[in-house]
């Protein structure tokens, strides 16, 4: 948090000295934006990580205190931009930075006062302390891992691996900089942590499990994350979004989803927990096929939303609208229930590293977004996928209706599979 707040205050440094010293302010603007992600690499694994840590193992209430937890991040998705965005465009844009640097000083020192008193324990231990140094937990007990976590040649091993994929994403695929970053290392650490010789046959199934659903899962966001490209671009051109005379700007749209978390969130916690008294709540893989068939139908409303309508007409808000609601329910089955698959599969020492991991599919998945929303057809144009020519809004649309429902099925085909390599985990 800490890092993340001096990387807010250096980005209003740079933007106060652009008048005055361009040179140095983006010397600050990029050291500023390393600290936000440094200090995001820090945050977001090891927050997730905790939440796992408030229960007992076992406990049926963790998805829906995930669902809880998730709820919380976009209640702040919500507000953030509210604040900062509006000093930013009425005001000027460093006070936005400013603020939220501010913003993530009270968030920490709120946390430090609290921790001890909340962050704890069924036992009421505080959570998230250092582990104990090179030792190994298992079911079976603790062992001395000595040196064989990390020994020369396994790394050396790895940092091959690693070049390699550089150089076949760039060279034979044609990735750009960003996309081969994003994938070498994403299959590099996925492979350095399944090869870790340390683990037992239970953690390394366990570990395939969330690496196989973590592949699902591209294929949700890939489609999910449309909303902040070409779903943006529907809205703005092809959107009636007039109401009683009054034009809601098309970002707008954007905020029906944390909306509809913060509303949704409580009541799949209670379905969730409810379903869990009666011993009937289905499994993770299970819940996150049915967010892959939610977004699939999502995409299949829209698409019979703009069936036959030409290049130049605009169809009711409704369409889009309710798509998003479903996207939502969608997401709530699969993303905080990831979450909650993640922090309780992964061997304790590994947590934050396999969620890490967990959210390198997501960057994967928003990478292969940006390559899908190319295939929008404006103004027209005739794009093609495998094939298949898209030249309109509805071939559009069923591609992802075709993408989510495939790999839906396929999730729920394998489910019973999973479940045995989860070895008694839900």
């Amino acid at each position: 948090g800490i890092i993340m707040a001096i990387g807010q205050f250096l980005l209003f440094g740079s933007a106060t000295l652009l008048s005055s010293n361009i040179g140095l302010a983006k010397i600050i603007f990029f050291a500023g934006l390393l600290a936000l992600i440094i200090g995001n690499g820090f945050f977001k694994p090891n927050i997730s990580t905790m939440v796992n840590q408030l229960y007992p193992v076992g406990d049926k209430r963790v998805d829906a205190a995930f669902s809880i937890f998730y709820m919380g991040i976009n209640l702040g998705a919500f507000f953030s931009p509210l604040v900062c965005g509006t000093l930013g465009e009425k005001i000027d844009y460093k006070w936005g930075f400013l603020a939220a640097g501010i913003g993530m000083v009270i968030g920490v020192l709120v946390f430090e006062m609290l921790k001890n008193k909340y962050i704890v324990s069924a036992e009421g231990a505080p959570v998230g302390m250092k582990p104990e140094k090179k030792l190994h937990i298992t079911e079976e007990g603790k062992e001395d891992l000595g040196e064989k976590e990390f020994s020369p040649a396994r790394i050396l091993l790895w940092v091959g691996v690693y070049a390699a994929l550089w150089i076949i994403f760039m060279f034979v695929v044609h990735f750009n900089f960003v996309s081969t970053l994003i994938f070498s290392t994403s299959l590099a650490a996925a492979g350095f942590v399944i090869t870790d010789p340390t683990l037992t046959k239970v953690e390394r199934d366990r570990i395939i499990v969330i690496y196989i659903i973590a592949f699902f899962v591209i294929f949700f966001w890939s489609a999910f994350e449309q909303a902040g490209a070409s779903l943006t671009l529907f809205a703005d051109q092809q959107t009636d979004r007039t109401i009683f005379g009054w034009e809601m700007p098309a970002s707008y749209f954007q905020s029906i989803n944390p909306l509809a978390i913060i509303f949704l969130a409580p009541i799949f916690a209670i379905i969730w927990t409810s379903l869990g008294k009666r011993n009937i709540e289905p499994p993770s893989p299970i819940k996150q096929a049915l967010g892959l068939f939610l977004l699939a139908f999502g995409y299949l409303i829209i698409a019979f939303g703009v069936h036959g309508v030409n290049g130049t007409a605009k169809v009711s808000m409704f369409w889009l609208f309710s798509m998003y609601v479903i996207h939502t329910m969608g997401e709530l089955c699969l993303s905080p229930i990831g979450l909650s698959m993640v922090a309780r599969l992964s061997p304790l020492r590994l947590g934050s590293l396999l969620m890490g991991i967990w959210f390198m599919s997501n960057a994967m998945a928003n990478d292969f977004a940006g390559m899908l929303s190319a295939l929008y057809p404006e103004n027209g144009k005739v794009t093609h996928l495998f094939g298949f020519e898209i030249t309109g809004l509805y071939d559009f649309f069923m591609v992802f209706v075709v993408m989510a429902g495939v790999a839906s099925l396929l999730l729920f085909l394998l489910s019973k599979k999973l479940r045995t390599m989860m070895h008694g985990i839900r």
